[in-house]
This record gives C-alpha cells, sequence and structure tokens, in this order.
C-alpha cells in the first residue's frame, strides 16, 4: 500500500492500484470450469500440478476434444510448415518454442495433426482441390482433424461455414483419386517404384505409417537388458530388436533426451536399419577408419563403439554445422577415437593425404531419403525429381573419390537411405565397370558371420547387395555395398599360376627358350604399376565435369 503525506508532514494511506485484468487462455478456462464443478471431497483431494485425467483422455472411445485454441493454433504452424521451404520436425520444434501458451495436450494433438497433413498432403490437396492448402491453413487443418477424428467431434460453433465445404470433401472416396495419389507419393517417384518393386502398394502404405523410436545401446556403458529394466523401471515397456544386437524399440516416444540414460550416454537415437551399416563396415579394432559423410554422426558412433573407442576415425562432412553436433554425443558416448574435420568437397586436401591408408571406408552418400518418408513425410513434397539428377552425380564423384582412400584388401561401405535404384545398384554398377580392382562381397555373408541373420528371401531378391524395406523389415529404407579393394598381390598370383600352367604344356622344343618366357610375366608385371597408376588417375578425369 503506498502513503503519501499532507501538509501537516502526517502520513495518510493511498489508493490500492488496481490490478490489470487476466485474460485466461481457452485451456484455463476449462481448467477454471472443471474446478468449479468439482465436489468438496473432489477439491480436497486435487493436486493442481498434475494434469487431470478426464481432460488429457479422449472424450469418447476414439475421440478426442478438439478446441479453438486447437485449431487456430494449428492453422498458425500450417501457414508456414506448407511453404515447404524447410524441414518440417524443425520449423515445428521453432513453433512450439514461441508457443509457451500450449500445455502438453494441445502439443500432442498439433503435433499429431501436422504430421499427418504431411503423410496425406497428396490425399488432402486432391480433396480441397481447387483450393490450394498452403494458402488455407485454416481450412487444412480444419479437414485434417477432421480426417483423424470424425466431423461430429469438432463443435459447430469452430466449424462455422466451413461446416458444408468440410462435408462435401470427406463424400470423396480415397478409391476415386489416381494411383499416386492414394500411394500418397509424387507422381515421378510412383512411376519409378511402381516399375522397380512388385510389391509397391505394401511399400507405399507402410511408407505412410508412423515409425517406432529405435535406440542404439552403447556397449561400452551398457548392455540391452539393461536399458530395457531401466526403460521399465520408467513405465516405458521395450524390446529388443529383430536384427541388430545393439537395438531397443520403444513402440512411445517420450522425452528421452531428458532421461539419465541418454545424458549419460547409455542409448542413442537411430534406426535398426541404420545400425546395421555399421555392421556391414564391420571395423577392427586399432584400425583406421573414414566415415566419409559422417553428417550429425549417427554411423560414427555405432563405429565407435564396435571398435571398443580404439583405432582412429576420421569423420568428414562438407556441413559444418551438422558436424558440430558430433563433439557433444561422441563426448556423452565416451569416444575418444573419432576425429571429426570439415571438407570442402570430396577432393579436399585433408582427403588426399590419407590415400591409400585406410582399412575401411564409409561412404553413408547424400540421397533423395526415400527410406526414411515414415520419418520425414514432408521430404517427398519438398524433393523433386530434377534435383535427383544433381544428387546422382554427387554420389557417383564421392564414391570415386573415397575409394582412392582404400589400402590394398580394404574395404568400402556404400550406403544410402534411399529405396531407388538408381541411386543405389546402379551407382555400384557403375562404379565397378570404372574399377576393375575392386570387387563387390556377399553383405548377407558379412552380416551372418557376425550373428546377424536377414531373411533368406531378401539375400535371394537382393542378390550381395543390402537391402532393408519397412514392409519387409518394419525399419527404415536403407542399401548397402561392400567393395573390397583387390591386392596386388592377388593379381601377381594369379599372373603366376597361368605361367606355372603355360609351362607345364608339353613342348620340348621350347626348353632353351625358357629364360625369354621368364622374361615375359616380368615384362607384364612392370607395365601392370603404369597401368595400375592411370586407374588412379583416371576418376580424376572423369570428375572435372561433376566438379564443375
Amino acid at each position: 500500500m503506498e502513503s503519501k503525506t499532507n501538509r501537516s508532514g502526517a502520513a495518510r494511506p493511498g489508493r490500492r492500484r488496481e490490478a490489470p485484468k487476466r485474460h485466461l487462455t481457452d485451456r484455463q478456462r476449462a481448467a477454471k470450469e472443471r474446478l468449479a464443478r468439482m465436489s468438496p471431497e473432489e477439491r480436497r483431494t486435487h493436486d493442481p500440478k498434475k494434469a487431470p485425467n478426464p481432460r488429457m483422455k479422449s472424450t469418447h472411445n476414439g475421440e478426442v476434444r478438439i478446441t479453438s485454441l486447437i485449431v487456430d493454433e494449428l492453422a498458425k504452424a500450417l501457414r508456414k510448415i506448407l511453404k515447404l521451404d524447410g524441414p518440417a520436425d524443425v520449423l515445428m520444434s521453432l513453433y512450439f518454442k514461441n508457443a509457451r501458451h500450449l500445455g502438453p495436450r494441445e502439443r500432442t494433438i498439433i503435433a499429431a495433426a501436422i504430421y499427418y497433413t504431411m503423410r496425406h498432403l497428396s490425399m488432402i490437396t486432391w480433396r480441397m482441390s481447387p483450393v490450394c492448402p498452403a494458402k488455407a491453413p485454416k481450412l487444412t487443418g480444419l479437414l485434417t482433424l477432421a480426417l483423424q477424428y470424425g466431423i461430429d467431434n469438432i463443435p459447430d460453433a469452430i466449424l462455422g461455414r466451413e461446416k458444408e465445404p468440410l462435408k462435401n470433401m470427406l463424400r470423396l472416396k480415397n478409391s476415386e483419386a489416381p494411383k499416386e495419389i492414394q500411394a500418397e507419393v509424387p507422381k515421378w517417384l510412383y512411376d519409378k517404384a511402381v516399375v522397380q518393386y512388385t510389391d509397391h502398394k505394401a511399400l507405399f502404405e507402410a511408407m505412410q505409417q508412423s515409425a517406432p523410436l529405435d535406440l542404439r545401446v552403447n556397449t561400452l556403458k551398457a548392455t540391452p537388458d539393461e536399458v530395457i529394466e531401466e526403460l521399465t523401471q520408467h513405465g516405458v515397456q521395450a524390446e529388443k530388436g529383430q536384427y541388430s544386437p545393439e537395438c531397443v524399440r520403444l513402440n512411445i516416444k517420450p522425452a528421452l533426451t531428458q532421461w539419465p540414460i541418454y545424458k549419460e550416454g547409455k542409448v542413442d537415437v537411430q534406426d535398426e536399419g541404420s545400425q546395421l551399416i555399421a555392421r556391414l563396415v564391420q571395423p577392427k579394432r586399432g584400425e583406421m577408419v573414414c566415415d566419409f559423410c559422417a553428417g550429425a554422426g549417427g554411423k560414427t558412433l555405432a563405429l565407435g563403439a564396435l571398435m571398443k573407442s580404439t583405432g582412429r576415425i576420421y569423420a568428414f562432412d562438407v556441413n559444418e554445422k551438422r558436424l558440430a553436433g558430433l563433439t557433444p554425443r561422441m563426448r556423452r558416448a565416451g569416444l575418444s577415437n573419432i576425429h571429426p574435420a570439415v571438407i570442402r568437397n570430396e577432393h579436399d586436401l585433408r582427403v588426399k593425404r590419407l590415400y591409400g591408408k585406410m582399412g575401411r571406408v564409409l561412404v553413408d552418400a547424400p540421397c533423395s531419403g526415400t527410406g526414411t518418408y515414415r520419418r520425414n513425410p514432408d521430404l517427398k513434397w519438398r524433393f523433386g525429381e530434377e534435383e535427383l539428377d544433381r544428387i546422382n552425380e554427387i554420389q557417383k564423384s564421392v564414391i570415386r573419390s573415397a575409394a582412392k582412400m582404400l589400402k590394398a584388401g580394404g574395404r568400402l561401405v556404400y550406403a544410402t537411405c534411399s529405396i531407388l535404384q538408381r541411386e543405389n545398384q546402379d551407382v555400384i554398377n557403375d562404379f565397378l565397370a570404372e574399377n576393375p580392382d575392386f570387387r563387390l562381397l556377399n553383405s548377407y555373408e558379412i552380416l551372418g558371420k557376425q550373428g546377424i541373420e536377414i531373411s533368406p528371401y531378401q539375400a535371394q531378391r537382393f542378390g550381395d547387395f543390402f537391402v532393408m524395406l519397412p514392409q519387409l523389415n518394419g525399419t527404415d529404407g536403407f542399401f548397402g555395398a561392400v567393395l573390397e579393394k583387390v591386392k596386388p598381390e592377388s593379381k601377381r598370383k594369379a599372373s603366376k599360376d597361368e605361367e606355372v600352367k603355360a609351362s607345364e604344356l608339353p613342348a620340348p622344343e621350347q626348353k632353351e627358350e625358357a629364360p625369354t618366357e621368364t622374361a615375359v610375366p616380368a615384362e607384364v608385371l612392370q607395365a601392370d604399376k603404369p597401368s595400375d597408376d592411370v586407374k588412379e588417375e583416371l576418376p580424376e578425369v572423369v570428375e572435372e565435369p561433376a566438379k564443375a
């Protein structure tokens, strides 16, 4: 209370200032109304710090309560995300960061609606035609919520004049839409996948589903059984992966990054298919390994754990911002054998200095990301066929440069998260045609020696190539190929064997010319040296157009 003095100097009480009127959000008003309806006994036992269960649950079986706050905030988020000028998860994270007035319930419903919109944007656009979803974000949000929970679950006061147009949109049957729209992929991708996969319908259906949360257990700090037990103590059900020995799978997605199990470096988030790529590399302890396109370092960390933090792993990438995230992750994992380095391109001087020194090289090549649509559904609308042409040239250039880092007998693993043959088998076949000193190894045999069994059907269907698909394996789509650089000794041995076989032929009259015969293979061997040098230089010539 303020005090003022009168003319005599005595203090007199001042007026109490009125507090500004508080504006309640929809969520706060609803909470106040619930509190008013409670009985005295319910009020006495009510804990305001805990979210009220009736509010967090569906109002009816399979239904949720849609409020005007949810509709308005969803429209704000879609207005930004439907521009398709950036990753949806990044834009959504920025939106929620600024929307501090939203509670956990609203955030959950809005996030689910955004992902549903991205997964089914093709069908939503078809239903809304000729209205463009990006130009009518509120209508798009209402249609999404109606498709998710039913139009009857949205109050008429919220629907307003949009109720009848929405009913007309919902009357349309999915079977009436073109095939590529039913598949929820761009037409260029639909046309390629239909030719490549006989089970393309199952593939498209699997790509529309939400992916589970896969964890890779850091075996330097824990075992899968220990991780599962710790998760169970927190009320989270988990199970071991089907293929990767280090995989633990969750069917829910808790805020794992805030838990001790994550902060202590016992687990990292990584799809089970991606974990198997590190197993394909099969690094040895104390070996020199290069992760040529390390990115944020998920596979790099897996390699480091397999090597028990011994040897030396060079983690190269052209994206400095992404690579910067690797350092805190490797510290949390307790790894000291990883050395991140930013390079300008695949021809960087740091790369050339390591030519002929690596025992293993992983090329996790930049790609279309078509195998990750379950986790990144917006990517299929942001990546075009014209971009595929550009990135395909980069893939070919990267594998040529990375191959030069291998020493004789070393292995290169080329991997993508793409389902397209053009980015996978075609790249490998072109490389092998240009480089006869490399041979393709059977991926399934390499995994089998480590106790990892993939369906024999896949080995028969894809041959030596490693392929994981959502409709077959319940993982993201991945491709891998293991290439081994043939040792020069093997070539010389083959030449000597041919020489011995030739000398065993009955030709008595040529005995005196034996010295001349032995000199010929020696000249051939000398001639092989320059030819090997030429092979090493040929990729440089081929790369020039791509470099330009």
